[in-house]
């Protein structure tokens, strides 16, 4: 195991500031980013760097010594990180950005190389997102989940509508006649008999659709569970079965007539899409630009629904 250059440059910060709040305001990261990295380098080295008192960090005699080390070595570090950007102003920064896999297909993936900036895309479930986007490993995030970190900020531009889709070659009459009837309690007997498919991160989309419309949970296990959204769309083109999905995610599949929208409820259920920024960000800029092309492909595709 190896110590992170991170870790040393935010204990040099908390040296220097003498609380944990100054040091995350110097690095533009949360202060629990900042307690995860003092804590890192604490496990790391063996030893408690700092005495925790109300008001400020007290070094110790071993925070001192590292101190002491490592000084003259970080400040040669920013000296010529210094140098080199001044040098390169040209350079395309760097901004990281977490979201979903479909989202990052339906919005970015046929747009990315038009960017004026360099991008890494980071895939998961949301909570780590909101994790990593407080602690500093991402810049912006794509969420239908708010969090409650005081330092992030949530801004709405979108909404998601979860819809009831079957393959193209499913006969879906029966069901949608019951529900066009109002008959739900006969129209979830049917759906529990019927294939479905699922991924192991959106099986909320399932559980809340049908508590939203039918009252209860759904009571069984899909048969396929596949890695993404995307995959349940190629598996039901023109073939059999029913699964719950965004809407945004299935519009030209259900145009082309290889999947088919089978209901959206009598109050539809939508979930509001946020992005998820730091409220102090060096990436401003980018982030701006890059909620502005987002926001354009929504409104697009929305004009295009309408």
């Amino acid at each position: 195991m190896k110590w992170n250059l991170e870790w040393l440059r935010t204990f040099k910060a908390i040296y220097d500031n003498g609380t944990l709040s100054a040091a995350a305001q110097e690095l533009f990261i949360s202060q629990p980013g900042v307690s995860l990295h003092l804590n890192s380098l604490e496990a790391f080295t063996g030893s408690k760097l700092f005495d925790r008192s109300a008001r400020k960090m007290v070094p110790t005699e071993k925070g001192k010594m590292l101190y002491n080390v490592i000084l003259e070595p970080l400040q040669k570090m920013e000296a010529a990180e210094q140098h080199f950007h001044q040098r390169s102003q040209t350079e395309r920064v760097t901004v990281s950005v977490g979201m979903c896999f479909e989202t990052f297909q339906y919005t970015l993936e046929e747009h990315i190389t038009g960017l004026p900036f360099n991008l890494i895309l980071k895939f998961g479930e949301y909570p780590q997102m909101q994790h990593d986007l407080e602690n500093g490993f991402l810049d912006l995030i794509v969420t239908p989940q708010k969090g409650s970190q005081h330092n992030l900020q949530y801004e709405p531009f979108s909404k998601e509508r979860i819809v009831l889709i079957a393959g193209g070659a499913t006969d879906t009459m029966a069901i949608s006649e019951l529900l066009k009837k109002g008959d739900t309690k006969e129209a979830v007997t049917q759906l529990r008999q019927q294939l479905w498919y699922s991924t192991a991160a959106d099986m909320e989309h399932l559980r809340n659709f049908w508590l939203r419309h039918f009252g209860e949970y759904p009571g069984f296990s899909p048969n396929y569970i596949v890695p993404n959204i995307s995959s349940i769309i190629r598996c039901l083109s023109n073939g059999q079965g029913f699964s719950v999905v965004p809407d945004f995610l299935c519009r030209q599949a259900i145009a082309s007539g290889a999947v088919q929208l089978v209901w959206e409820g009598v109050s539809p259920l939508e979930n509001t899409l946020f992005f998820g920024t730091r409220k102090k960000t060096i990436y401003r800029d980018e982030i701006e630009t890059l909620q502005n092309f987002l926001k354009q492909r929504w409104e697009s595709a929305e004009g295009h629904k309408k």
